[in-house]
């Protein structure tokens, strides 16, 4: 059962009555804008992933970093 074209016209002008129509147009306005920051940042993503790492180098670097601490003779006794 579908609604009227009455009924929905009914529904909002009760909504506008209850918020008034700046409360609604600010609404959407918020709306608006956190889609177009979570666009925006969906976009940053992919351009992010873009960059591809190598996961070993990685890996080298920080043992090559906890080798040269092991290796202090500091630490030794």
């Amino acid at each position: 059962m579908m609604p009227s074209l009455t009924q929905i016209a009914v529904v909002v002008i009760i909504v506008v009555l209850l918020f008034g129509r700046g409360k609604i147009s600010s609404l959407m306005g918020d709306l608006a804008k956190g889609i177009k920051s979570f666009k925006k940042g969906m976009a940053s993503d992919v351009i992010d992933e873009s960059e591809t790492k190598n996961i070993s180098e990685d890996n080298k670097d920080s043992n090559s970093e906890d080798n040269k601490d092991s290796n202090n003779p500091s630490d030794k006794e």
